[in-house]
């Protein structure tokens, strides 16, 4: 049986904190897939391909000893499984968001970690005879991202019994899940340790059955309300008993009180001013939801996301193969000491790669601070009889602005530093990778909350999810274009996505810009930060010819070989 709201809201801290750890082991795991993929590799999902193909033997790297077989078609299946299931840990936001508001986060709870448990046994059973179950590879990280995502999706509701310290618990909750990437690599050290593949996906399988538990234990049938829409109430029984007197013999009646707490949801009250309102007049409230689809800020914010997400999922996906064009530089025919160096240096990078991800415990409050800076100088002080000194719209708006310029300027020195050919160089990538991760949602969904109707912005921020979803799913094909026309070179697919999004990210910042200034009389303030903005366009674009030119120099000298 479920409990109450008022027996988890007692047991809020261990659900806090197991939720939290919940997170790192079984929410977006699958974001660490360039240690997944060394695994994988190593187990010998479709390795078959790479013996039957033996005609294109450039593109082929086998050991001697006969463990496994590396080649551009094992690299092509393998990575279309990562964009199945990358896809479905964002597609699957909006239907999820209109299940937990119709049957609250315990049964989506349930199901996810079922799920995540199924998708680890069946890569485990697929690891006995990896040459007929390979395929079974597509459903099991189909399992784990929806897994994955409802155990994220539905943590995100906990922080509402948290009252004063909710914006920091969610912090924690989105922070836990951005650096889940860091699993694999934590299970690649185990695994290199000599532990089975076979045995610690088991294992894997087993704790997420513990997800389970604890869910059904803890987590309520019922929604988190927020704390403004919580109401505590007691029950007072009066039961009546027999009693006799051992002494006289007497029988009498004793009355027995029993006080029982409660807590509940709020019952919304018709507001009496409203009642008088024709019918017409009531839908006056707020705009209509085809407004706010329409509307440019929204619009051109789809693109920006859609853009920004197809370059971290595919820096994910595509990681080990550019890690392993730097060591080789795109040699056709390397040799055995170059491959061995390559495996190396790819192993160790994408270990690196996977440890930095708990930056983002890091990072997400510090753009949750961001997006609330001054906000308190907006409040209404009832004792004082001035006005407040800030608007709260557009103190948000003006948050929302500065937090989408930082992210664009880490967006533009993510690609700037991508087209360094320099192995060590990359780790600054990783990290401001890591950051973008940590900033992208945030900065959307308090542009959202910003400028739409509360009602609208679940809806609003599960579309966006789920379109940014379909279009990372350009991703499997710019690899295919990458490991076989390109020769495994990253260069002018790294140099498109990064000029397509500095673009988009500085036009959704113009567009914000000229939404506040419909909505404040202090226009030349706004009309200086929209001018600041086509200075950084042009900044970017400056930045990028000079970046275009000088990696240019840097491949003709390393060509002629200056260098």
């Amino acid at each position: 049986m479920a409990p109450s709201l008022a027996q988890a809201y007692r047991r809020r801290w261990w659900m806090a904190v197991t939720a939290v750890i919940e997170n790192l082991l079984f929410s977006a795991v699958l974001l660490g897939w360039g240690s997944l993929l060394i695994m994988l590799k190593n187990e010998g999902f479709y390795s078959h391909l790479c013996i039957d193909n033996e005609t294109v033997f450039s593109n082929i790297s086998s050991w001697d000893s006969g463990i496994w077989h590396s080649c551009v078609d094992q690299e092509e299946m393998l990575n279309l499984g990562f964009t199945i299931g990358s896809f479905l840990l964002s597609a699957a936001t909006l239907p999820l968001g209109i299940l937990m508001d119709k049957y609250g986060p315990r049964p989506l709870r349930l199901l996810g970690s079922a799920c995540f448990a199924f998708s680890c046994a069946m890569i485990a059973g697929a690891a006995y005879n990896p040459e007929v179950l390979s395929a079974l590879i597509f459903i099991a990280v189909s399992f784990n991202g929806f897994g994955g995502i409802c155990l994220t999706f539905t943590s995100l509701t906990l922080p509402n019994m948290f009252g004063n310290v909710r914006s920091t618990i969610l912090s924690l909750m989105i922070g836990s899940y951005a650096s889940s990437a860091v699993t694999f690599p934590g299970v690649k050290l185990i695994y290199d340790l000599g532990v089975s593949f076979r045995v610690i996906m088991w294992v894997w399988s087993g704790l997420a059955g513990l997800v389970f538990l604890n869910c059904f234990l803890n987590w309520p049938g019922e929604s988190f309300p927020a704390p403004e829409d919580i109401s505590y109430t007691k029950e007072v029984k009066l039961s009546g008993m027999v009693m006799d007197d051992k002494v006289t013999g007497d029988r009498f009646y004793s009355h027995v009180t029993t006080v029982e707490e409660k807590m509940a949801a709020k019952q919304q009250e018709p507001d009496p001013s409203s009642e008088q309102l024709p019918t017409g007049e009531q839908t006056q409230g707020g705009p209509p939801f085809r407004s706010s689809v329409c509307s440019p800020i929204f619009l051109w914010s789809l693109i920006t996301m859609a853009m920004t997400q197809l370059r971290i999922i595919f820096f994910m996906g595509a990681m080990n193969k550019m890690l392993e064009f730097l060591v080789t530089h795109g040699d056709p025919h390397p040799s055995k000491e170059l491959l061995m160096e390559a495996e190396q240096q790819v192993g160790f990078y994408s270990s690196v790669f996977g440890s930095l991800q708990l930056l983002c415990l890091l990072t997400c409050p510090l753009i949750g601070y961001i997006m609330d800076w001054r906000m308190k100088e907006c409040d209404v002080d009832q004792s004082q009889p001035e006005p407040p000194k800030r608007d709260r719209k557009i103190q948000k708006l003006t948050n929302a602005i500065r937090a989408f310029i930082i992210t664009n300027v880490l967006l533009v020195t993510f690609g700037v530093i991508q087209m360094i050919d320099n192995l060590p160089v990359q780790i600054i990538s990783f990290i401001v990778h890591t950051m973008v991760r940590g900033f992208v949602h945030s900065c959307a969904g308090g542009l959202y909350a910003a400028v739409y109707p509360s009602n609208h912005f679940g809806t609003l921020t599960g579309m966006q999810s789920m379109i940014s979803a379909l279009f990372a799913l350009l991703q499997q094909p710019l690899f295919v274009i990458m490991v076989g026309h390109l020769g495994g070179d990253p260069y002018w697919v790294r140099l498109h996505t990064h000029t397509h999004t500095n673009k988009q990210t500085c036009t959704q910042s113009i567009h914000t810009h000229t939404h506040t200034n419909t909505h404040t009389e202090h226009t030349h303030t706004h009309t200086d930060h929209i001018h600041a903005c086509m200075q950084t366009h042009t900044a970017h674009t400056m930045t990028l010819v000079l970046c275009r030119c000088t990696t240019e120099i840097v491949r003709q000298i390393n060509k002629n070989g200056f260098m």
